[in-house]
């Protein structure tokens, strides 16, 4: 018999909890929308003003696009180019109060098999129950940039972060300098996903360009990090210096009562001007007490063990970056990937006119413990294929894909379309898929591409700011057996752990399997024999044959993916997903 104990384990949740009942005091309103569709002959920087984004602040002028270099061979208009290992298996276009092409798609949040969609104009939700086929639940339409999703339970907080007329979903575009105008967070009933219900609003200073969720331990409230920038002397709300993040508490037995509670500074001494007036997006890591901020000019890691007073443990900056973005850790918690938003968004990064560690990925090692742990630069990472000039492409938002064994991310650039890149090897990544469509004119620039691409339940999802809500299939040996992992729920920028394989088989084992801690996962691997996983250890197992019973008692996870077993299964609390079990099951 193989036994396999290897000497650390650190126990690892798969799902989040879910949140309590609801009281609701209103009822979600569907105006139209109040945005234009850009014109040819505007200027391409004035039709990104009032998007509420940095798009337009960074905007790269026709001119400057004009004396760029010569564009190179890449798909056509509405043209797909891919490697051979990923594909779109469905598309859902943009529809009803979201079909103006400034009507910008943008974050997603999961549930279940439910997908919510963001948008510049509210919320949309699927049904991913049949990826291949994903059906609308609903649309939300309550304008408000950018529409940022996160998910507790049976609440939906979504992020606004351009002045309103008041905070209603009725509401105008309002002006910052205005007491009356409103920005900050809107929180949703979604119990019934048909008919999501208006709760609450809480106002912060200078809108939520992004929020992040960081649950407490306690499991009674849920606070709410919200990231801003961009102050004005002349608005109401959002006077320099604005060094600071807003943290919203959301007692989970009286939502309505959510309130900020705290408005942590976290670059004392600022002017309000500089690169660290802000930060654009932040993700938490509540399992580990970490927290990764992409704080326009800075880079930081920050202790959140006290969700209402975060404080920086580790900050760096790069001559390279231009505007820190967004930030994601590995499942160990030893690395963080940060992304260079050069451009804004909407800036054609990715021609020959920019470096390869311009509008980049920087993948930083976590080294030392405490509060003495640092970042430490490792490596860039930028999509290896060059655009045309009228294609907005920069590093932007992607996650994990919980391979066994590795660390996988997949990505979304824009125009650039999607990078899954392996980055095991922090010094040296590579991409191992691509997936991308051609530019969306061949005459002039639009804002487009994928905004948000996650991985979920085996599955990629998308949502591309003009082209719809894609989802696609990725099928390689090195992330296949991702599907061993599922989550109830998924927000990105809340990142949940997963069983972190210490042991990885892929060939034959006979005389059984003896399980005594850590966790060993299976993978096109054959056991002979009894498996037996001990008191605290785990078992994952995808598409391998086992020939022998399995019994775990008070294990800390089994989970039995596209596999046969032979035999009888006695694994309470296990997981059982298409696997054919000849025997007894008790899970």
């Amino acid at each position: 018999m193989l036994e396999t104990s290897p000497r650390r384990y650190r126990r690892a949740a798969v799902s989040l909890a879910a949140a309590g009942a609801l009281v609701l005091t209103a009822v979600v309103a569907a105006p139209a929308s109040g945005f234009t569709d850009s014109a040819e002959g505007t200027d391409v920087c004035d039709s990104f003003l009032g998007a509420g984004d940095n798009f337009a602040e960074y905007c790269i002028t026709e001119e400057a696009v004009n004396d760029s270099a010569a564009t190179y061979a890449i798909p056509g208009v509405d043209e797909i180019s891919s490697s051979p290992n990923i594909e779109l298996i469905a598309n859902i276009p943009k529809f009803g109060g979201f079909a103006s092409e400034a009507a910008y798609n943008s974050d997603l949040a999961f549930q279940g098999n439910y997908v919510i969609a963001g948008n510049y104009q509210g919320f949309s939700v699927f049904d991913v129950s049949t990826p291949s086929s994903p059906q609308v639940v609903s649309q939300v339409v309550c304008p408000g940039s950018q529409g940022d999703p996160s998910i507790f339970g049976d609440l939906l907080f979504l992020a606004v972060d351009a002045p309103r007329s008041d905070d209603s979903c009725s509401s105008a575009s309002g002006s910052a300098a205005q007491e009356t105008s409103w920005e900050g967070v809107r929180i949703f009933d979604i119990s019934d996903k048909a008919n999501p219900q208006y709760i609450k609003s809480v106002r912060t200073d200078c809108g939520s360009h992004t929020l992040t969720l960081a649950p407490d331990k306690a499991g009674t409230d849920v606070y709410v990090y919200v990231q801003s920038y961009g102050p004005s002397n002349g608005a109401f709300y959002c006077k320099p210096p604005h060094d600071k993040i807003s943290i919203i508490k959301v007692p989970l037995d009286n939502p309505t009562s959510a309130a900020v509670v705290a408005t942590p500074v976290l670059f004392p001494g600022t002017t309000g001007n500089t690169s660290t007036s802000g930060c654009h997006d932040i993700t938490t890591y509540p399992e580990l007490d970490l927290a990764a901020g992409a704080c326009m000019g800075d880079g930081v890691l920050m202790d959140i063990s006290d969700r209402e007073n975060p404080v920086i443990i580790s900050q760096v900056r790069d001559t390279n970056f231009a505007f820190w973005h967004s930030a994601t850790f590995n499942n160990a918690g030893t690395k963080v990937i940060f992304t260079d938003e050069l451009g804004g968004g909407s800036g054609a990064i990715c021609t020959s006119s920019y470096r390869t560690n311009q509008g980049a990925n920087a993948i930083y090692d976590i080294v030392g413990s405490g509060a003495d742990r640092e970042l430490v630069f490792k490596s860039y990472y930028k999509i290896p294929r060059l655009n045309t000039t009228l294609e907005n492409c920069v590093a932007h938002n992607g996650s994990l894909i919980p391979a066994m064994g590795r660390d996988i991310m997949v990505q979304a650039w824009y125009q650039g379309g999607i990078s899954v890149i392996d980055f095991t090897d922090s010094a040296n990544p590579v991409e191992i898929a691509y997936w991308e469509r051609g530019p969306l004119s061949d005459t002039r620039r639009i804002l487009g591409g994928a905004w948000s691409t996650y991985y979920h339940n085996g599955y990629i999802y998308s949502n591309d700011i003009q082209k719809g809500f894609d989802v696609l299939k990725l099928d390689d040996p090195r992330t296949n057996n991702a599907r061993a992992v599922a989550f109830d729920e998924l927000n990105v920028q809340t990142q949940p752990s997963y069983p972190a394989c210490t042991t990885v088989i892929t060939n034959r084992v006979n005389g059984g399997l003896d399980v005594k801690s850590g966790v060993t996962c299976l993978d096109g691997a054959s056991v002979n024999g009894a498996t037996k996983v001990a008191p605290g250890a785990g078992l994952l197992i995808f598409n391998s044959n086992l020939n022998g019973s399995i019994t775990a008692t008070d294990a800390a996870v089994v989970s039995i993916v596209e596999s046969k077993v032979n035999g009888s299964v006695n694994a309470p609390g296990a997981t059982v997903r298409d696997t054919k079990v000849n025997g007894s099951v008790k899970i």
